[in-house]
C-alpha cells in the first residue's frame, strides 16, 4: 500500500467513525487492564457479561485480593481459561499493590512485568488508558496487515512496527481501534465484505469478494 493510499484509508476509517472506542466495559484504568487481560482467546461480548457483575462487587486491586482466587474464579468461570487468568489477575493485583500503590503504572516496561500481561496488553492499556500511539496486534490487525498490503509481516511484532512506521502521525492513537472494528465487522476472516468495505479501492487484496448474488 503506497503512501496515498494508506492516507486514503485511514481518512476514510475517520470519517466513518471519528472517535472509535474499544468494546470492552470499563470505568477506570484498572478495569481496562483486567478486562484485556481477561479478554485472551475470548470475546469482548463474553468477558463485559462477566466483568459486569466482577466490577460490581470487587473494581480495584485490593478488592480482587479480598475476593481470593475461588472467588474470582467463581466471577469469570464463563471465560475460557478461567483459572490461569485468575491465577494471572491476582498475581498482578498484588504486584499491583505492593509495588505501584495500587495503581496501573503508564509504562511498558512495569505493564509487561505484571503477570499475564504479554506486549499487546501492554500496547492496549498504554494506547487506551494513556493515549499513547501504541498498536496493539491482535488476529485481526495481524490479517489486515497482511491481507490489505498496509503492514505485510511474518510475526505480530513486524506488522506492528510497520504499522508504527506507515501510519501517518494524525491518526495514530486512534488507528489501532479502526482495524480492530474494521476487521471484526468487514474484513472478517474466512470470507471479507469486500463489497460492504469503503477502503477496498486502497486495500491490495488480489481476491475481493463479490457481492452475493440476489
Amino acid at each position: 500500500m503506497k503512501p496515498a493510499q494508506i492516507e486514503n484509508f485511514f481518512a476514510t476509517l475517520q470519517a466513518a467513525n471519528p472517535n472509535p472506542q474499544t468494546e470492552l466495559e470499563f470505568s477506570s484504568v484498572f478495569e481496562l487492564l483486567a478486562a484485556v487481560l481477561l479478554s485472551a482467546q475470548a470475546t469482548d461480548v463474553g468477558v463485559n457479561k462477566a466483568t459486569r457483575k466482577l466490577f460490581a462487587v470487587a473494581n480495584t486491586p485490593q478488592k480482587i485480593l479480598a475476593l481470593g482466587l475461588s472467588g474470582l474464579e467463581e466471577h469469570i468461570k464463563t471465560i475460557g481459561l478461567f483459572r490461569s487468568k485468575a491465577k494471572h489477575l491476582m498475581e498482578t493485583c498484588r504486584m499491583l499493590v505492593d509495588l505501584h500503590g495500587g495503581r496501573v503504572p503508564a509504562d511498558r516496561e512495569s505493564l509487561e512485568a505484571l503477570p499475564g500481561v504479554g506486549r499487546k496488553t501492554a500496547n492496549v492499556v498504554l494506547n487506551v488508558a494513556f493515549g499513547q500511539p501504541t498498536m496493539a496486534v491482535d488476529t485481526h490487525l495481524f490479517r489486515l496487515g497482511n491481507r490489505t498490503g498496509l503492514a505485510p509481516g511474518k510475526t505480530p511484532l513486524e506488522v506492528e512496527l510497520k504499522l508504527l512506521k506507515r501510519i501517518p502521525a494524525r491518526y495514530m492513537v486512534d488507528a489501532h481501534h479502526w482495524l480492530i472494528l474494521h476487521g471484526r465487522y468487514v474484513c472478517q476472516a474466512r470470507k471479507p465484505l469486500c463489497w460492504q468495505c469503503s477502503v477496498n479501492q486502497a486495500c491490495g487484496y488480489k481476491l475481493k469478494t463479490p457481492a452475493p448474488a440476489g
